[in-house]
């Protein structure tokens, strides 16, 4: 019964490999989205402005103990609910051992455990009711079996935290190389929309698509965002990953998305910037549009080709938002 965890992330990568594979997308993983919801575009920032403030600020998640449930196999605590994340340490000695959080819209979201730490994850449902719950898998019946489970009522302090502090999946801290790197690339920038266009810019230009990984990608696998800037390569979940953890430390607040681009599953962003609203995949700017494109697809394709496709974004249907 182990196949009951493999409908979705993190089996994209792996999807994705098998597509591009058969030569059923182009070079690099699906990719776009939509440009302001609602709006094609905007105009450019305005040369003239003064720099933004380009110092990073990397919100620290905590386990602080003043709220927690179970013990043992695992501890959640949920002490920071309200600003969109909880934590979990599994200290049992099952392998592997998978965690599932029921949204308050009953959207699934499943996650591998790695034992002995606290690892964070995100409340991207809103208000309303959580169920999460662990698994430990048995060999003896070849199946999942509950080890855990606590329902949570939240009500989030502000809807953009959650996109702002580190997770499981855009894993980054102070002293990350990809937080330096973003706030190398945001210096002198204007506006939050000219950070964005910068990292994008940047992505697209030094990250290659890494087609050996994608073959050999395993269940399970995250983004080192770190190691993904020192080599230079990645799979679309690590662009994701990679331009999230940059845009998050310069306080944008920034959805790593897991969803469909067409027929593929796929990972990309968005972006939320003040006066446009969210902006549904990463962004291109021309000299004097911004049009939409998602980085895998930038990286490794002509523009020019993924026009028809991307479209105004409704080829983008997501399922999950970290």
């Amino acid at each position: 019964m182990k196949h009951f965890w493999s409908e979705r992330l993190p089996r994209v990568a792996l999807s994705l490999c098998i597509l591009l594979a058969a030569g059923l997308l182009p070079a690099g993983c699906a990719g776009g989205g939509g440009g302001p919801e609602g709006t094609p575009g905007a105009e450019s920032p305005s040369s003239g402005a003064e720099p933004r403030d380009n110092t990073p600020e990397v919100l620290v998640p905590e386990a602080s103990g003043q709220v927690t449930y179970g013990g043992q196999p695992a501890t959640l605590d949920a002490s920071h609910a309200e600003e969109g994340y909880v934590m979990l340490r599994y200290d049992g000695d099952a392998s592997p051992v998978k965690m599932r959080i029921q949204m308050p819209d009953e959207t699934l979201y499943t996650y591998t455990l790695h034992p002995g730490g606290w690892e964070v994850f995100p409340l991207t449902g809103g208000d309303g009711s959580y169920q999460v719950t662990v698994y430990e898998y048995r060999p003896a019946t070849d199946d999942y079996l509950s080890a855990f489970s606590q329902e949570l009522t939240v009500s989030l302090k502000n809807e953009f935290s959650v996109y702002l502090y580190p997770n499981q999946y855009v894993n980054f801290t102070a002293d990350s190389q990809t937080v330096a790197k973003g706030a190398e690339l945001a210096q002198g920038a204007a506006d939050d929309l000219e950070v964005v266009s910068r990292v994008y810019q940047y992505i697209t230009e030094n990250i290659a698509y890494d087609s050996e990984l994608a073959a050999t990608v395993q269940s399970g696998y995250l983004p080192d965002v770190d190691q993904v800037l020192e080599r230079g390569r990645g799979i679309c979940f690590d662009y994701a990953a990679l331009m999230a953890a940059m845009l998050r430390s310069q306080r944008i607040p920034t959805r790593l998305e897991i969803g469909y681009a067409g027929t593929a599953y796929h990972a990309w962003i968005s972006t939320h910037i003040d006066g446009l609203g969210w902006v549904n995949g990463i962004i291109h700017f021309d000299g004097s549009t911004w049009t939409l494109m998602d980085p895998t697809f930038a990286a490794n394709s002509a523009a020019d080709d993924l026009k028809d496709f991307i479209g105004n974004g409704d080829n983008y249907q997501t399922k999950y938002r970290y």
